[in-house]
């Protein structure tokens, strides 16, 4: 969930678990095509296998039509709902202020959530990038999930971070601590950044976690939260590297596990459906497809696009001691050191200072929050660089590319997904904006987008709706649940690392992050 939490967009150089993926074996993503392939004809019925596998992609809801046929008629029109000026373009720049700065201090009617810190944008990116990454199927051709490979391992263990663990020379040190360099390598007080190559590219296991400046700070605090944590388990007297690492991994691991848990998803979904959940069990990500991702969790968790803000303050003094405010992304830009926020660079001046992100301990002023979760999604985002899309390819636009998505996994509609759950539905005319298509897409909504509206209706966009929460809230619980070395597994397991500001075994970002010494405080002295 992220500024983008879309595969859509990664950097040519890769890494995952299955090692060095060159830029080469990437398909590219065929945005303008639309095949209709025997498999999955136009209108056909999605199956599934009985038992998913988790290095493929499943369906919750199998069996159930798609929302639409695959036609170029379908296909132009998702493009016209997604593009830039459309339905859902938040249409920032027509503000009276248009700039990184005007925007953030008046947001105009793409309106802020006052529950979600900004941070959680990037949290939510950062899962999604540790738990999926498609690399091969194409935008609007229909293709089975089932037989398409998942470049992740679907658990919340961190491998887009630890790559193939201890003895990965390319991220981990012979003493088991993980590579961290500075953005001035030259000065041991400049605040730490990703190893780079020379030409910027980022050393790590998941080059999506460098798509932004703040994916990427977050990226580089698990690195130094492993690091400390490694300190503390040494002084525990663990004898050897090796077991050092394993530790301070294990560590690290449960500890980001019950942010997510405790933390993220209450905030995503509300308290009381994770504890009904916990409680009562799942009802649709079931034993058949636990430990696999559906491809109705990978395309409705992508409703974390509509938390993303159109500019950011990264920093208060990156600026020659001046705050470093730009968009996220502006596409008239080319680098080295482009002036918005963009990743794959390295200067003076790209670092996160996290009270801007998350709320510390006398440093609320300074903290600013997400958008909500509706149908508008701020305007850098349907014009996005060409060089933040892996292959180079249009649509630009990403609204666009997540809507052509349902026709390359056949999706169901909203309205037969609540159906199925036994939720309210939407009306047609709370999707009365989408009835000039002339599709009955009011009717037959795609899940995206119905997600959307669903928080916006019936939560006033402050936070998921009941389809939208349950996808979510059962997916990451089940990949806890069905994960044999999650936290879970070890009854009555609380946090044991120390929490600067939470009380006797809870844990908080604000906590991780100043345990990692990149808190205010830190960055302060």
């Amino acid at each position: 969930m992220s500024a983008r939490t879309t595969t859509d967009s990664v950097v040519p150089r890769r890494y995952s678990r299955r090692g060095f993926l060159g830029a080469a074996g990437a398909s590219a993503l065929a945005a303008t095509s639309l095949g209709t392939p025997a498999a999955v004809g136009a209108g056909a019925v999605a199956t599934a296998p009985l038992t998913a596998s988790p290095e493929h992609f499943s369906r919750m809801f199998a069996g159930r039509a798609p929302f639409a046929e695959a036609t170029p008629a379908v296909a132009e029109a998702l493009r016209a709902i997604g593009r830039l000026n459309g339905p859902l373009d938040a249409r920032d720049f027509e503000n009276p202020d248009p700039t990184p700065l005007g925007l953030i201090l008046d947001p105009g009617p793409n309106l802020d959530n006052p529950n979600f810190p900004a941070g959680i944008t990037f949290l939510g990116q950062f899962i999604d990038h540790d738990v999926t990454f498609d690399r091969t199927s194409s935008l609007g051709v229909p293709t089975p999930p089932e037989g398409t490979r998942n470049f992740r391992e679907p658990a919340l263990n961190l491998d887009s971070v630890y790559g193939m663990g201890f003895g990965d020379s390319a991220f981990v040190l012979p003493n088991g601590k993980m590579r961290v360099e500075r953005v001035d390598p030259t000065d041991r007080s400049s605040p730490e950044d990703l190893p780079r190559l020379a030409d910027g590219t980022a050393i790590i296991a998941d080059p999506r976690n460098d798509e932004n400046m703040m994916i990427g700070g977050l990226h580089t605090a698990f690195l130094l939260f492993h690091n400390n944590a490694r300190d503390l388990t040494r002084r525990s007297g663990h004898p050897d590297a090796p077991a050092l690492f394993a530790e301070a991994q294990r560590l690290t691991r449960w500890h980001y596990q019950w942010i997510v848990l405790h933390e993220f998803l209450p905030l995503l979904v509300g308290q009381n459906l994770v504890d009904e959940i916990l409680k009562r069990g799942r009802r649709f990500y079931t034993r058949s497809i636990e430990g696999s991702i559906p491809v109705e969790f990978q395309i409705g968790y992508r409703m974390g696009h509509s938390l993303v803000r159109p500019s950011y303050r990264a920093n208060f003094t990156g600026n020659a001691g001046s705050p470093f405010i730009a968009f996220i992304f502006d596409n008239a830009l080319t680098p080295p050191d482009t002036n918005d926020l963009r990743g794959g660079q390295r200067s003076r001046r790209r670092f996160i200072d996290w009270q801007t992100f998350f709320s510390f301990p006398r440093f609320e002023s300074s903290m600013r929050n997400t958008k909500h979760i509706d149908r508008k999604l701020s305007t850098p985002l349907f014009q996005l660089p060409l060089s933040a899309i892996a292959t180079g390819d249009l649509p630009e636009a990403l609204p666009q590319r997540n809507l052509l998505r349902h026709l390359t996994w056949q999706l169901p509609s909203g309205q037969d997904i609540a159906r199925a759950m036994r939720s309210p539905l939407l009306a047609p005319a709370d999707l009365d904006e989408l009835s000039g298509y002339e599709l009955r897409f009011e009717r037959s909504t795609p899940l995206w987008y119905y997600i959307l509206a669903e928080a916006e209706i019936m939560h006033d966009g402050l936070q998921l709706g009941p389809i939208g929460g349950r996808i979510v809230a059962e997916v990451l619980i089940g990949l806890l649940q069905s994960d044999r070395s999650s936290f879970l597994s070890a009854p009555g397991w609380q946090p044991t690392l120390p929490a600067a500001y939470s009380g006797a075994g809870e844990f908080r970002m604000v906590d991780f992050l100043t345990l990692a010494g990149v808190d205010p405080a830190s960055r302060s002295r």
